[in-house]
């Protein structure tokens, strides 16, 4: 690994050429990850309590809320509870989405960090536009009261968004122009440095800063135009990682998609479960929605789509690089 410069601390923030170091050494990295971990996972068992929870579900609903897992001792998911219930999980689950670093900051009482933060916004922005779309959807198109309309949006696309899985309705039931939206968020993933899973907000956004580069560059051919993010310059070698590891992410799930509708399955039910996989989600569309499962694939298609987990949740090349021969030549 240290030939890859995959040890140490390049392993632990693996996920993020974009991450930021809070601590020189990874046990103190650690520790205080874990302090930020244990805060939320109290908090959020002492909401649900109070919101008549007992004790077992609270903790094991805040365990699948913080680590974004999104198992349920319920077959129903968070479907039969209340509506205070669904908007403190829906709260925990975008804060677990959040970089923890972000944590690290406001204890540290550095909000002019917290206020450069691009990524942040990003996330933010992109959450509530997508959520008041399918809120609007679901409110004029299968006219439900405004406020289940809002929660039953919000829930499922920060579930989504966050990677974690947790569902209160079945969003097949939806308008059709609600499954693109949801599919698109199955792309997204949360911040880097957080629990969930996905291609994350930074490497999103980055994705955006090269288009608008290019496109200044093709008006002025002679601007040396730099890439920043937070402030800071983003290196043409970090750079150029990021947009690979997008194309690779993308070719990963074409691939693997391509694979399941030659098997026999359905063009949704494909690309959805493999993206659904790849981001460590849990429900898709068509056959494999929030009320349904995985369990009627073809053995095949399951073995492909336990790779897809592996890929997504290591963040593709530290598994790839196992299997390459440079890595086993001394």
């Amino acid at each position: 690994m240290p030939s890859f410069k995959l040890g140490g601390y390049q392993l632990f923030t693996l996920e993020s050429s974009l991450q930021e170091r809070i601590q020189p050494k990874v046990k103190s990295v650690g520790l205080r990850l874990l302090i930020i971990y244990l805060a939320l996972t109290f908090l959020e068992t002492f909401f649900l309590l109070l919101g008549g929870m007992d004790f077992f579900h609270s903790i094991c609903h805040s365990f699948g809320t913080v680590a974004t897992g999104g198992f349920s001792p319920k077959n129903t998911s968070i479907a039969e509870y209340s509506p205070y219930i669904q908007y403190v999980i829906m709260i925990f689950m975008f804060l677990a989405g959040l970089n923890f670093v972000v944590y690290y900051y406001l204890f540290k009482m550095s909000f002019n960090k917290l206020y450069k933060n691009e990524e942040i916004r990003f996330y933010f922005i992109m959450t509530v536009i997508i959520g008041l779309v399918l809120t609007g959807g679901i409110y004029f198109q299968m006219h439900k009261p405004f406020e289940e309309s809002f929660r039953d949006a919000f829930f499922q696309i920060v579930s989504i968004i966050t990677c974690t899985g947790f569902a209160t309705t079945d969003y097949l039931l939806w308008p059709q122009f609600a499954w693109v939206l949801i599919l698109f968020s199955m792309f997204l993933g949360g911040c880097t440095g957080s629990t969930s899973g996905g291609i994350k907000m930074a490497r999103h956004l980055l994705l955006l800063k090269n288009v608008k580069r290019r496109l200044k560059s093709l008006m002025s051919r002679n601007a040396v135009i730099p890439i920043r993010l937070n402030g800071n310059l983003i290196k043409e070698n970090i750079n150029r990682s990021i947009l690979t590891f997008i194309v690779v992410y993308l070719f990963i799930c074409l691939l693997s998609s391509s694979i399941l509708l030659i098997l026999g399955i359905d063009g949704h039910t494909s690309i959805s479960a493999v993206a659904t996989c790849m981001a460590g989600i849990g429900p898709g569309i068509g056959t494999v929605g929030p009320v349904s499962n995985f369990g009627h694939l073809p053995d095949i298609a399951k073995y492909i789509l336990s790779i897809n987990m592996l890929l997504g949740r290591l963040e593709i090349y530290s598994l790839l690089i196992i299997f390459t021969p440079v890595f086993w030549k001394k």
